[in-house]
């Protein structure tokens, strides 16, 4: 039992996404007993936000709340079609700079960075995606722009009041620490919808998603239990490094799930996950988590569009969707980029983009000359197998970050199975250009 309380409660996001529940659910009632003004609504939000940070990040929430407040500036100097690039490098600049610093504390240093200072650039992460979510959404006219519709010769306390809903949107806390990515769309009719828009939350779907998380975490102690036990990649022979490629990928996979659903929870409990009310062209609130997708899927391809769903629509509308070049290649690249840069997510993340487009070429065959039953089955089984042991060989690429590990990873077995696809990749695109 102790060993399950270490690995969960002790957890720093879980514990503060745990505390900030009982103020999720507060906020969801008051708003269901019509009990809160709007204003009052954005300011619970903030508030909520601002107390958040710096009980989780210490003095380091400074550096989420200076982009927030410039981000704010920026939306309302400037008019709709030019706010998108403008916030889009500051931005970036700004949480490649922090990421900067945590290369300098790890590689240089050689030190271990601070669990605040981690927690900080985590949520730096999921603020990027709020600016240019918004921004974008600016730029489309799916949200009207505040400087074209607040006269300068407004008073301060006008400004102040049209910047409120920007503000807490940014930092409101259900999804300062984690969470799907919500658009400002969602966020604002909910906040000034009625309150019969409103939905309570069923004590039993609370305790559903409770007794999810309880599963994986215990799950997550068996999982650990045999990684503890099991040589690592340096102590691997041979087909030994398959099993601890693939129970040490487990793990990462039991705490995202774990992780996901806790977030996806805080969120919903505090009303932002309702479809009451939802306008035709406002996008639902997409959990992070399909596990049943992402663990029976044969498809690379697929896995892809289904990990991290929320982040993975908002690396296609933010990259892949306004490039004409190499979109998917483009596409990986700036989510290392968003990730930090560090070697192991740049080798992951560019192997993961090969291995997709191989996906493509090798399944496009496949459903041409395997035609019987049996062997599509088969072709299946394997095609399954394949894809979890690759996904399993990026995920540790990307965990592992540093170069001596990423040695260790291309020294192994391991590298069989994404090396295989690459070969695969070979062939049949020179197979494609000859047909071409």
């Amino acid at each position: 039992m102790m060993d399950w309380l270490q690995l969960f409660f002790l957890d720093p996001v879980s514990l503060y996404q745990g505390a900030a529940f009982p103020f999720a659910l507060l906020f969801n009632h008051l708003c269901v007993m019509d009990s809160f003004s709007t204003q009052a609504r954005y300011l619970f939000l903030l508030a909520g936000g601002g107390a958040l940070a710096v009980a989780a990040m210490g003095a380091f929430a400074v550096l989420v709340f200076i982009p927030a407040l410039c981000t704010v500036v920026l939306i309302h100097s400037l008019g709709p079609q030019d706010v998108h690039r403008p916030t889009f490098l500051f931005q970036m600049t700004w949480q490649t700079l922090c990421h900067l610093g945590l290369h300098y504390t790890e590689y240089y240093l050689q030190e271990a960075p601070s669990t605040r200072f981690c927690i900080t650039l985590s949520s730096l992460m999921l603020l990027t995606q709020k600016i240019t979510s918004l921004s974008l959404d600016i730029r489309e006219g799916k949200v009207v722009a505040p400087s074209g519709r607040i006269p300068n010769k407004n008073s301060l306390s006008e400004h102040l009041h049209a910047a409120l809903p920007y503000l807490s949107y940014l930092l409101f806390f259900p999804a300062l620490l984690g969470g799907p990515l919500c658009s400002f769309q969602r966020f604002q009719a909910r906040v000034e919808g009625s309150s019969s828009l409103w939905s309570r939350h069923s004590f039993w779907a609370l305790t559903w998603r409770a007794l999810q998380i309880l599963g994986l975490e215990s799950l997550k102690v068996i999982v650990s239990g045999v990684v503890g036990v099991g040589a690592g990649l340096g102590g691997c022979r041979q087909l030994q490094c398959v099993f601890v490629l693939w129970s040490t990928a487990g793990l990462f996979k039991l705490t995202y799930y774990s992780h996901w659903l806790l977030d996806d929870a805080l969120l919903r409990a505090a009303g932002f996950g309702s479809e009451l009310g939802r306008s035709p062209g406002e996008e639902g609130l997409l959990p992070d988590a399909d596990i049943w997708t992402l663990e029976t899927t044969h498809r690379i391809a697929l896995f892809a569009r289904k990990w991290n769903q929320s982040t993975a629509r908002w690396l296609r509308r933010l990259v892949f969707q306004q490039r004409r070049t190499w979109p998917l290649l483009q596409t990986f690249l700036f989510s290392a980029w968003w990730h930090g840069l560090h070697p192991g997510q740049v080798f992951g993340f560019l192997c993961w983009a090969v291995m997709v487009e191989a996906d493509y070429l090798i399944h496009a065959f496949a459903s041409v000359f395997i035609s019987s039953w049996p062997m599509r089955l088969l072709y299946r089984a394997l095609a399954w197998a394949h894809t979890q042991l690759i996904i399993a060989y990026i995920m540790l690429a990307v965990e592992a970050r540093s170069l001596s590990s990423l040695w260790l990873l291309w020294n192994s077995y391991s590298s069989v199975f994404p090396t295989v696809y690459c070969i695969l990749l070979l062939l049949l695109a020179k197979r494609k250009h000859k047909c071409n």
